[in-house]
């Protein structure tokens, strides 16, 4: 039983019941005084699983529809319904995965969220209008940002960094291209050589899926020298390591083995998170088989580069990370 949501009204309760294979849903509404079933709205099912992870977001103007967010259609994507379990549309479309739902703005006119596009190395901000189903970015500069809204929804503080971008908070107005900076950081390790980071893209095992992953080489990389390599890994599911953030996802120890001669490198796996609903359930029932295979084609990129010592190559992760340590060690 997942997903629980009040109803505006409070005299009922809405909550998301999946069978124990986790493939089949039903979203269900329950008295709140009594407990007893009043209807199910809908169901969803998948030939692997249904991944049900938000509650119902009600129209403040209109209490009687609601968005759910679904990766039904491959993608977690907008679906507008009212409380009959009536599909009235889907609100979003394209190859790119909300991954926060901000608010309903006050009219029922608008709705916010985060979302993977126009990458999913970022995350930005955007408004729909859900009548039209016109959609505009709130927040252009390249980054991952993070947006708290006014309550006219006239204003929002815009926060974000990249790969550049140690952290900018920025004053915005709605439908407006002018900006107040607030705060601008410097950056903290101007001072230090710190180690230097690229970033790259290759296919999957698969041969048509692109992975991004990202190395953090030594300041001094001489190319005429052999490096030994860490690989830091997780690679399982609602993890996403690798983005257009400060630093790019890579952590402080990675930049101080740099600092010490050694190569890092990172890799988002198949089966890692914000990819969409094939990406990630590709490891149905058949955990670290695509995993390793894709750390693999990692290894390989690797062996290509002329500056990396190929038998000094260690790994490193914790939890999933741990398991996918041990599996690439003894598999």
């Amino acid at each position: 039983m997942t997903n629980i949501t009040w109803d505006p009204s409070e005299n009922f309760i809405y909550v998301a019941v999946l069978n124990r294979e986790q493939n089949h849903l039903l979203l269900n509404q329950y008295d709140a005084r009594t407990g007893q079933k009043t209807k199910t709205l809908f169901e969803e099912s998948s030939e692997k699983y249904v991944e049900p992870l938000n509650g119902l977001y009600f129209d403040p103007n209109d209490p009687g529809r609601f968005i759910w967010l679904s990766e039904r259609d491959g993608y977690t994507h907008a679906y507008l319904y009212n409380t009959n379990g009536n599909l009235i549309k889907q609100l979003t479309h394209g190859d790119w995965v909300i991954t926060d739902f901000l608010h309903w703005d006050n009219r029922g006119r608008y709705v916010y969220f985060v979302a993977t596009d126009p990458s999913p190395l970022e995350r930005r901000v955007y408004r729909l209008d859900v009548a039209t189903g016109n959609r505009i970015a709130l927040t252009p500069d390249p980054g991952t940002h993070e947006v708290l809204l006014s309550q006219d929804d006239r204003y929002f503080i815009d926060s974000y960094s990249s790969y550049t971008v140690p952290r900018r908070v920025l004053l915005r107005e709605i439908g407006e291209n002018g900006s107040k900076t607030i705060f601008d950081a410097p950056n903290p390790f101007a001072d230090l050589k710190m180690g230097d980071y690229k970033s790259f893209t290759i296919k999957a095992a698969d041969k048509k899926t692109d992975l991004y992953g990202y190395l953090v080489l030594p300041a001094d990389l001489d190319p005429n020298k052999k490096y030994p390599v860490v690989v830091y890994v997780y690679g399982g599911p609602h993890a996403q390591l690798v983005l257009n953030t400060w630093m790019g996802g890579a952590s402080g120890w990675q930049y101080y083995m740099a600092q010490q001669g050694y190569i890092s490198m990172t890799l988002d796996n198949r089966g890692s998170d914000n990819r969409g609903r094939d990406f990630e359930q590709v490891i149905h029932r058949n955990l670290g088989k695509a995993e390793m295979a894709d750390q693999m084609e990692g290894i390989h990129y690797l062996f290509s580069l002329p500056y990396v010592d190929t038998n000094r190559i260690g790994v490193h992760g914790w939890s999933f990370g741990g398991f996918m340590t041990t599996s690439l060690m003894t598999r």
